[in-house]
C-alpha cells in the first residue's frame, strides 16, 4: 500500500469542478463517478445536472454548488491548513479507493504518508469502562510498535483513547462533518496533535456541521481506511456496530473483544463474536490474523490493476478527462450528443418504465432489477443514477437500491 507517484493530478481547474459537482445536491460518490464517466469529466456533469435531475422526477430544479461557495471553501481550507485529495492520485489512500462508495475527494489535515501506510480501525464505546479504555490503549500502541497507523472516529471514549496511544507511531482521525467544525469540541486539542505525527480526513465541505446521519457516512470511511476493525466495546444498536458492519462489506476483517455478559457495553461486541468475528484478547490476535494480507501485498496489487472496485460505469475510466474536451451543448446540439447514454426519461414505458415499478421500499441489487426489468445492467444504471439525483432512490451495502420514502421536492 505505497503510493503510487505515476498516478497523475488533478489540475486546479478540474480540482474546482470536482468539488463543486460532489457538493451538489444529491451527488453523493456512485452518482459522482457514473456521472464522470457518463458525462466525460466534472465540468460536463455539472452543466448536465439540472436535465438529468429532471428526467429523474425532481418535483424541484437541483441545487448545483456554486462557483462563490466553493472558492470560499478552498480559501478557509487554505487558512486551515487543509488540502484537497482527489480520488485516483498519488496522496489518495489505496485501500480506501477498493470501496464502492469511496468519497471522489477527501479534505486532509496533517501527513500524507499515514494514508499509505497498513492500518488498523480500533472503535468502541463512547461511555467506555475504564478496563475497555486501557485494553484499547494497549492494543493501539502494540498495533503502533507493529508499524499500523490506528484509525478511528475521534469520538469520547475508545476512540479518542486510541487516538492519544498512537499519536507518535501513527494516528488517522476521520471527521463527520468538515475541519472547520470539529466534533466533539473537546476533540480540538487532540486533532491538533494527531495533525503533527499523523493526519485528520473529512469528505465533508469545510464548514460542516456534523449532523446524526453524517456519522454513519463517516464509519464507513473508519473501516475503509483499515484492514481489519476491532470493536472494544459496543453496545447493540452502537455506532461502532455500523463500522463493523461496513467492514465485513468491505471484505475487511473484524475483531471484537469479549466481555461480561453483564455489562450492556459488551453485548454487541458478544453478538458479533457469536456471528464469526475473530475474538480479540491481546495485540497477537491481530498481528496473526492480518499477517497474510501483508505478506500477499494484496491491496498493493489491487491498487495497481484498479482493484475490484470497476467504475460505476466500465467502459472509461472516470479520472481526468479534459475539460475542455468534454462535450458541450450549443445551438442545434440535442442533449442526448452530451451524456451519451441518457437517452429521455420516460417512465411510462419501456425499459425504463419497468425498471421504475420493481422498485420498492425493500433493497433489491441491481443484477435482480437488471434481470427483472429485462434490462441491461448500462439501462439501470443510466435510470438510477438520474432517480438519485431526483432524490428517489437510496443505496444500501452490497449494490443495493431502493425507493426514498415519498415526500415534497427533491431533497
Amino acid at each position: 500500500m505505497t503510493r503510487n507517484p505515476k498516478a497523475p493530478k488533478l489540475s486546479d481547474e478540474q480540482r474546482f469542478d470536482w468539488l463543486r459537482l460532489i457538493r451538489s445536491e444529491n451527488v453523493g460518490p456512485r452518482t459522482f463517478r457514473a456521472l464522470l464517466n457518463s458525462c466525460g469529466g466534472a465540468r460536463a456533469a455539472l452543466e448536465a445536472l439540472p436535465e438529468l435531475a429532471r428526467r429523474g422526477g425532481a418535483a424541484r430544479p437541483i441545487r448545483v454548488a456554486s462557483a462563490e461557495e466553493i472558492q470560499r471553501e478552498l480559501d478557509t481550507a487554505r487558512k486551515l491548513g487543509v488540502r484537497f485529495v482527489a480520488l485516483g492520485e498519488p496522496d489518495y489512500p489505496p485501500i480506501l479507493r477498493q470501496i464502492d462508495s469511496a468519497p471522489p475527494v477527501l479534505a486532509l489535515a496533517g501527513r500524507e504518508e499515514a494514508l499509505q501506510q497498513p492500518a488498523v480501525a480500533i472503535v468502541g464505546s463512547r461511555n467506555a469502562s475504564a478496563a475497555g479504555l486501557t485494553f484499547a490503549d494497549r492494543l493501539a500502541r502494540g498495533l503502533g510498535r507493529a508499524g499500523y497507523v490506528v484509525v478511528s472516529g475521534l469520538a469520547r471514549g475508545i476512540d479518542q483513547r486510541v487516538h492519544a496511544a498512537s499519536l507518535e507511531t501513527g494516528a488517522l482521525g476521520v471527521l463527520a462533518g468538515g475541519h472547520a467544525k470539529p466534533y466533539p469540541s473537546e476533540a480540538v486539542p487532540l486533532i491538533a496533535r494527531i495533525v503533527e505525527f499523523g493526519a485528520v480526513v473529512s469528505e465533508m465541505p469545510i464548514e460542516w456541521e456534523p449532523r446524526g446521519r453524517d456519522f454513519p457516512r463517516r464509519n464507513r470511511i473508519v473501516s475503509g481506511l483499515a484492514l481489519g476493525t476491532v470493536v472494544v466495546e459496543a453496545a447493540r444498536g452502537s455506532g461502532s456496530l455500523i463500522t463493523a458492519k461496513f467492514a465485513l462489506e468491505q471484505n475487511r476483517q473484524v475483531f471484537a473483544v469479549p466481555g461480561s455478559p453483564l455489562d450492556p457495553r459488551a453485548e454487541g461486541t458478544n453478538d458479533l463474536l457469536k456471528q464469526g468475528a475473530t475474538i480479540c484478547t491481546n495485540v497477537d490476535d491481530v498481528l496473526g490474523a492480518l499477517e497474510p494480507t501483508l505478506s500477499s501485498d494484496v491491496f498493493a496489487s489491487l491498487d495497481e490493476s484498479g482493484g475490484d472496485n470497476e467504475p460505476l460505469w466500465g467502459e472509461q475510466s472516470p479520472f481526468f478527462a479534459d475539460p475542455e474536451a468534454t462535450p458541450r451543448t450549443g445551438p442545434g446540439e440535442d442533449f442526448d450528443d452530451l451524456v451519451g447514454v441518457c437517452r429521455p426519461y420516460d417512465e411510462g414505458g419501456g425499459a425504463r418504465g419497468r425498471i421504475v415499478g420493481l422498485l420498492g421500499p425493500s433493497p433489491i441489487s441491481l443484477d435482480e432489477l437488471a434481470r427483472a426489468a429485462e434490462a441491461s445492467t448500462r439501462e439501470v444504471r443510466v435510470a438510477l443514477m438520474e432517480l438519485e439525483l431526483a432524490g428517489r432512490v437510496e443505496f444500501s451495502g452490497g449494490d443495493r437500491v431502493a425507493l426514498r420514502p415519498a415526500r415534497d421536492g427533491a431533497g
